[in-house]
């Protein structure tokens, strides 16, 4: 039996997980939670707690609500060229044959995808267009292959925080990384549209945005 969340759950807390009886339930949860700009992780039980969460607590939040409803909990991250723009969390699953996935964002189009998809990249591709920073630039560049977070339950990683490091760092430093898009591609890419850009902005927590790295600095935002 997998382990389970609900025994650290207040009244309420059960209540409103409970009623995310499905994929887009869970997306429309996360949604109404407000964008984390914050530098920490928090589990599941955090994210409740604190209505806060960025792509890496949606994330996981997500895969432990779809471990609920009977889903492994499967994350994929994507990655853009180091310095250009923050990686990004999704939580995927497979519905019917298909796959589908529920993502936090600060940006509009880098959220919720319909299982529709028939394999994982062509999931990732769906992203192409919508992963860029605040400079215009598309910048999504490679992604993991799935992580089942089932392998890190002796970290009780679905209400407790201090472990969640381990998890980051084996998706940053453990996994392989499937390329789509090498520097020749990436020099022909053209700029984002400013309607397609502001649209994807709409509502963006601005403490949030990451800003790449220029002239030596860094950020330390969440995308």
């Amino acid at each position: 039996m997998p382990p389970d969340i609900d025994p650290y759950l207040s009244p309420n807390q059960l209540a409103l997980v409970q009623s995310l009886t499905s994929p887009p339930k869970i997306q429309a949860y996360l949604d109404s939670v407000t964008y984390s700009p914050e530098d920490i992780y928090r589990c599941p039980l955090q994210v409740l707690q604190d209505r806060l969460a960025h792509c890496l607590d949606g994330g996981l939040f997500a895969a432990a609500m779809l471990r609920r409803l009977g889903y492994p909990p499967l994350v994929v991250d994507l990655f853009p060229d180091p310095g250009m723009d923050d990686d990004h969390v999704l939580a995927v699953y497979r519905y019917k044959g298909y796959l589908g996935c529920i993502a936090k964002s600060n940006y509009v189009g880098l959220r919720y995808r319909e299982p529709v998809f028939r394999s994982l990249r062509e999931l990732v591709m769906s992203y192409f267009e919508d992963f860029y920073n605040v400079d215009g630039v598309k910048t999504l560049r490679s992604y993991t292959p799935t992580l089942d977070l089932a392998r890190f339950d002796h970290l009780e990683w679905m209400w407790r925080s201090d472990g969640l490091e381990q998890i980051v760092d084996h998706m940053f430093h453990k996994m392989r990384r499937y390329v789509i898009a090498t520097p020749e591609m990436t020099g022909w890419l053209a700029p984002v549209d400013k309607r397609f850009f502001d649209a994807g902005m709409y509502g963006a927590n601005p403490d949030g945005l990451y800003h790449p790295q220029k002239t030596g600095s860094a950020s330390d935002a969440q995308d």
